[in-house]
């Protein structure tokens, strides 16, 4: 049986999937089709430049294709990897560029195209509103919806266990 608390203790690298977990998974339907509705959440996102900060490793692994999402996640300093139809391919060319095992990365994904993903990580976690599939492979579920706070929570708890949470450069951007 895996122990959460003792395997975050492992963790160099962060994987996150953008619809339902960085953003919500709202649609606007317009009769042209749909255009997704994506939002950032200022929590979630200093959580992200602060991991940058102490050393961590952060991927996006998700299958929209959006360039103010790439824009801004390469400007903060992460891989991005668009159209990833199978995410366990991106992951593999993530973890093996940056020489990664298993154990030293975490995944928070949200429903089914990131289940074989999540099975190859030493740290499958979820945010609350993912699918079923999804929080049973998971070794922790995050009391927070995607969007709306579950990337902070899961970075933080990690900074936390390895004494990288609240050091000196953690009150400037």
């Amino acid at each position: 049986m895996k122990n959460f608390k003792l395997d975050i203790l492992k963790v160099r690298a962060f994987v996150f999937d953008i619809d339902g977990v960085i953003s919500g998974n709202e649609l606007i339907l317009r009769e042209e089709g749909y255009e997704p509705l994506r939002t950032l959440n200022t929590k979630d996102g200093y959580a992200l430049h602060y991991a940058i900060k102490q050393g961590f490793l952060i991927a996006i692994i998700t299958g929209c294709k959006s360039d103010s999402i790439e824009k801004h996640f390469k400007k903060l300093g992460t891989s991005v990897y668009m159209q990833s139809d199978i995410k366990k391919v991106f992951l593999e060319d993530f973890m093996k560029k940056n020489n990664l095992s298993a154990e030293d990365v975490l995944y928070m994904g949200d429903d089914i195209p990131d289940y074989e993903a999540m099975q190859m990580v030493g740290v499958p976690t979820c945010p609350k509103d993912a699918s079923v599939e999804i929080k049973e492979i998971s070794s922790y579920i995050s009391p927070f919806n995607g969007g709306k706070g579950c990337v902070r929570d899961i970075i933080e708890q990690v900074m936390r266990a390895q004494n990288k949470w609240m050091c000196e450069d953690a009150f400037s951007w």
